[in-house]
């Protein structure tokens, strides 16, 4: 059998798409040997690497209050703090570590204090998955080990590397931003997304060449910070996801 990776992208509130990604995986039954990921992709691979079902992950996602994870804490170094994030992780899971994972799992986050990329593989999962979603400028960075991180989507939006570099034999990435559409602006916040989301669409189309499977789903009706889209969101995830991976396991066979 293939080693099978698979690499979630960022994109802010679209990450919720990678649930319905993984419905359509766990609905055909591909094994995945690995998983990893960037921002929310790295709070959802995180869920799904230890051993939490696609149904458990929607339901935290819905019930999860999404403006309440950027609890307005003002600070020289950004807006506002995730540490909700964190915190819901360790809720969901205990105190784990990376390494613990039933699938193994990598997140990627940047040391802003070197411009150099982050791997995280071992250590607290919960420190690991706010400082991978620490976007620069609306949250704090978080302080690791005496280094100042924030999200990895600067590096590697939609981490494939790590997976390549595990031995992963295939690879299915999911890039919420190939086929998203950037709207006006109402605040500052949706400036700063706007402003690194468009940024990172081209270094990331090069960074996802060597997938097996690219799975670009449909959000270009959605916005990255409007919370009424979440059960949209999903559905959009598992429309693109399930067609494209029948294919590919066709193919295999």
């Amino acid at each position: 059998m293939k080693k099978t990776g698979l690499a979630l992208g960022g994109g802010a509130i679209l990450g919720v798409a990678h649930v319905g990604v993984l419905r359509a995986i766990t609905e055909l039954n591909i094994p995945v040997s690995m998983v990893s990921g960037t921002s929310i992709g790295a709070f959802i691979a995180a869920l799904f690497a230890f051993g939490k079902s696609w149904q458990e992950i929607r339901d935290i996602a819905f019930e999860l209050d999404w403006l309440d994870v950027s609890g307005l804490v003002l600070s020289q170094y950004g807006l506002l703090s995730n540490k909700k994030f964190g915190q819901v992780v360790t809720e969901v899971l205990g105190h784990k570590n990376i390494e613990d994972a039933s699938i193994p799992l990598s997140m990627i986050a940047t040391d802003i204090g070197t411009g150099k990329k982050v791997v995280f593989t071992e250590g607290d999962v919960a420190s690991a998955v706010m400082a991978s979603s620490c976007i620069p400028g609306i949250f704090r960075p978080v302080d690791y080990a005496g280094a100042l991180l924030v999200d990895g989507m600067l590096m590697e939006n939609v981490p494939v590397s790590p997976l390549v570099e595990s031995g992963a034999e295939s690879v299915i990435c999911v890039d919420l931003l190939a086929r998203h559409a950037f709207t006006r602006p109402n605040n500052i916040i949706g400036v700063l997304l706007n402003a690194f989301y468009s940024s990172i669409t081209n270094a990331t189309a090069i960074q996802i060449e060597s997938a097996d499977l690219s799975i670009f789903p449909d959000l270009s009706a959605f916005n990255l910070i409007d919370f009424d889209q979440v059960p949209d969101l999903l559905d959009a995830g598992y429309r693109a996801a399930l067609p494209a991976l029948k294919l590919w396991v066709e193919g295999k066979h």
